[in-house]
């Protein structure tokens, strides 16, 4: 495979490069990059005359072909003008780059935008038909030829097509106008992270033609499309072959190739099931990513009238049982554990629209040298180019469905929405169907729009029997599909995998440390904060060892680690935004993601208070030689190894880190343990009734706002700490203040389980600190407390999308549990 595509690009890059650009009328100076706040080392090669080059269908390649990539002309419309009069065509636009990016030149939002561009078409192209190819644009397309209608397209991340044979004028240019609309806030579509107003979780907004557009000449009968379904039993694969004007076709004939030997072949018709058997069969893995080379003819009688060049991998994707009987997801038959990192897809100077195929190439790389097998394309697909990437590095691909917007559906949706929704759905399995890299589609995520998740379900599965389904990744799970999916920050987590559907963690982690001179903005947020690069290299190896104990018992699958990149104000990747600082050792890394490391010890507790004494144990995972110190000092080889419980009656910290083979070692762990003074019972100054005063607000915040400084929409008395007083969804925040009764002396333990931000306060001590915009997470605290009345306030915000807010406490003689109404009062 890998001579005859690679040589495939030299000719389409090189030999056809001048009719390529063909139509061009603008040159350099048209065309300067906006200023943003973080560039990419790529950005320096893109240039009017050098955009996206690469042939953006690797999966069907025909020879000739014209990119009309570059500059166009641009006019950002009124919402309501479709006029295409009089339009003054006042900016210039870099396409494929949304109007919002830098690269594009324009870097301005819009909802309505018209494009223009004049190109002209070879002489020998004129007895052929001419498709007009777009990859993407978001997301109302509606496309005109020389004044005429050809017609309109709507989905902002799935490809479309139109024959415009029958609008060309004979000779001369031909006048390309491409009329977009793009609601983003205002419509309910699918978007994924796409915002008007971006901030924490989500991002700068996407408009317009977003991936290369490009005709190619065919013959009046030519292939549109083929399926491809690998058969590991027999040695073969099923391939259908779907033509425009099949009738006139008298053949199909496929070939299989490795280099210039010929290992398949198999002819029929176009519609029909073709078996084609390979000879030398060699599998598909992430380990050694074979891929044949792929060519389909249609012929009529002995002439070849269409030929395209593909390839395939050969591969399974099933559920079964592994040797200890756990319910697996198992590639070609074998259990391989599975874990990735979430990949959002963004890009800072061309937000969806990487700056360049190396580009593209190089996040999967990286990836992979750092130890992944797996990415889940997290709520957007991709060009075609970054999937083949995933096939020829061997990178497995969870596809999430683009999501609507969390609340759209569910506020202001109708029945068109959900009809577009599976659409939409539809376009992408069809559209990614042949690339053997992609193992699983997702169909929604965290409930984000969620709805008829049964029926969505069965429909994947009908569409696509060769892969498998998530119904839903994190909270919202269905009970259909192949998989129970969970999130858990920072986790990680396991569901109990069930008998026909594995365990997944579909995130976990998101461990947020800013790298100064890399960040987007001076604001920040992670769902962790890390102080610096060794705090998130400890951090990051405490969680992995959780990851492969969870592994074995209750048996987790995969994982999925948030994330590969930072986005924006977002700073919980693994990379920063602009690709410059990988934040992580590489080789450390690939360490902590395989099951050879060096398990690192934990104590038992972690960390604590206590009155008197308390005794801590420490282990870790492999039994290996754990060594100690109280001191404040690194353990060495020489240092105390721990044997048995150590009862310690002072404030100190423990540090421990085991000790392998070969002076291997783990990161040092420490953990405080602090000899403290309760704090005093406070004696209320009125007479105490149940229940906690409750103030409520309304306002579009990304982190805790002094409510001090705002005036309350509404206030009353809560039986406990809900939201059930809450007056809409989103934009809101509550203040809860009042008093807690402990009945004895004690350490107690505090948990503040929120979405979004919470902080907890008890005894005048800020306890849980969990702020910021994320999803449901959990963050705890200790304090010490005497025995009765103690003040307690909580604080709470929601910004969008889903809402939750729950807190739970325990101490002496005290479970986990919610905090119950009846400890809880107020002074009247």
């Amino acid at each position: 495979m890998d001579n005859m595509h690679e040589s495939n690009w030299i000719l389409i890059c090189f030999v056809l490069l001048p009719m390529m650009m063909n139509g061009c009328k603008y040159s350099e100076p048209d065309w300067k990059m906006k200023q943003s706040p973080l560039v990419t080392r790529w950005a320096k090669d893109v240039s009017p005359q050098s955009v996206l080059p690469e042939y953006p269908r690797p999966q069907m390649v025909r020879r000739e072909w014209i990119n009309l990539n570059g500059l166009w002309d641009l006019n950002l419309a009124g919402q309501d003008d479709s006029s295409l009069a009089g339009i003054d065509w006042n900016k210039k636009i870099l396409v494929p780059f949304p109007v919002e990016s830098a690269i594009s030149g324009v870097m301005e939002k819009a909802e309505c935008l018209r494009y223009r561009r004049y190109f002209n078409l070879p002489q020998k192209w004129h007895n052929q038909n001419i498709l007009l190819h777009f990859g993407a644009v978001d997301w109302e397309a509606e496309v005109f030829l020389n004044g005429k209608r050809v017609g309109m397209h709507r989905g902002g991340y799935d490809a479309f097509s139109f024959d415009i044979t029958d609008y060309l004028v004979p000779d001369g240019e031909q006048e390309l106008i491409v009329r977009v609309y793009d609601p983003t806030d205002r419509g309910v579509i699918a978007r994924g992270k796409q915002v008007d107003e971006p901030g924490g979780i989500f991002y700068t907004s996407t408009t317009g033609i977003w991936q290369t557009v490009w005709l190619e000449p065919v013959p009046r009968a030519h292939i549109r499309s083929f399926r491809l379904v690998p058969d590991l039993k027999e040695k073969s694969v099923l391939i259908n072959v779907d033509a425009s004007n099949s009738n006139t076709v008298d053949m199909v004939s496929i070939f299989a190739r490795s280099g210039e030997k010929i290992l398949g072949r198999a002819e029929g018709i176009p519609g029909q099931d073709l078996v084609l058997k390979i000879s030398e069969a060699q599998l598909w893995t992430p380990q050694k990513p074979f891929l044949y080379d792929l060519e389909i003819e249609l012929l009529t009688g002995n002439r070849v009238i269409d030929k395209i060049d593909s390839y395939f991998g050969l591969r399974e994707i099933s559920i079964g049982k592994d040797n200890q009987n756990i319910t697996r997801i198992l590639l070609n038959g074998e259990f391989l554990f599975q874990i990735g990192m979430l990949d959002q897809g963004f890009w800072p100077d061309g937000l969806y629209t990487a700056p360049t195929d190396e580009a593209l190439r190089y996040d999967i790389e990286t990836a992979k040298k750092l130890g992944f097998n797996l990415l889940r394309k997290h709520v957007k697909s991709e060009p075609q180019r970054w999937y083949y990437w995933c096939d020829k590095l061997g990178m497995l691909v969870w596809q999430d469905m683009p999501s609507v917007h969390p609340g759209d559906l569910e506020q202001r949706g109708n029945e068109v929405s959900r009809q577009q929704f599976e659409t939409e759905l539809r376009e992408m399995i069809t559209e990614l169907y042949n690339h053997p890299s992609i193992i699983m589609w997702i169909v929604f995520n965290e409930g984000w729009g969620q709805h008829d998740t049964e029926q969505l379900t069965h429909l994947v599965q009908e569409m696509d029997r060769s892969r498998l389904v998530n119904n839903a990744s994190g909270w919202t799970d269905m009970k259909v599909g192949d998989v129970m999916d969970i999130h858990a920050y920072p986790g990680p987590e396991a569901p109990k995998p069930e008998l026909k559907r594995a365990a997944v963690l579909g995130e976990f982690g998101g461990l947020g440390l800013p790298v100064p001179g890399h960040t987007w903005t001076n604001e920040h947020w992670g769902y962790q904060d890390m102080v610096d690069f060794k705090d998130l290299r400890d951090r990051y190896e405490r969680l992995l060892d959780d990851v492969w104990k969870l592994k074995d018992k209750p048996g987790l699958s995969a994982v999925v680690y948030t994330q590969i990149t930072d986005v924006e104000t977002e700073v919980n990747g693994l990379m920063t935004y602009d690709r410059e600082v990988i934040k992580l050792n590489e080789k450390e890394a690939r360490f902590f993601n395989s099951d050879g490391m060096i398990s690192p010890p934990m104590s038992s507790p972690s960390s604590s208070l206590f009155l008197e004494s308390i005794e801590v144990t420490v282990s870790n995972r492999k039994g290996e030689t754990i060594c100690y110190t109280l001191d404040g000092t690194e353990p060495t080889p020489a240092d105390s190894v721990y044997s048995s419980p150590l009862k310690i009656d002072t404030t100190v910290v423990l540090k421990v880190r085991s000790f392998g083979k070969k002076e291997r070692s783990s990161a040092v762990v420490e953990a405080k343990f602090e000899k403290v003074i309760p704090k005093p019972a406070v004696i209320p100054e009125r007479s105490m009734s149940p229940g906690v005063v409750f103030q409520y607000f309304e306002g579009p915040w990304d982190q805790l706002p002094d409510f001090d400084t705002l005036t309350f929409v509404q206030n009353g008395i809560a039986s406990r700490f809900d939201l059930s007083y809450r007056q809409r969804d989103d934009s809101i925040g509550f203040r809860f203040s009042g008093y807690i009764r402990v009945p004895r002396d004690g350490i107690y333990t505090f948990y503040s389980r929120s979405d979004d931000g919470s902080r907890l306060r008890v005894a005048d001590k800020r306890v849980v600190e969990n702020d910021g915009l994320h999803g449901m997470q959990e963050q705890i605290g200790q304090v010490a407390l005497q025995k009765g009345y103690h003040s307690i306030g909580l604080n709470y915000f929601e910004k969008a999308g889903d809402q939750g807010l729950q807190v739970f406490f325990e101490g002496p003689g005290i479970k986990k549990q919610e905090i119950p109404s009846e400890i809880l009062f107020h002074e009247d």
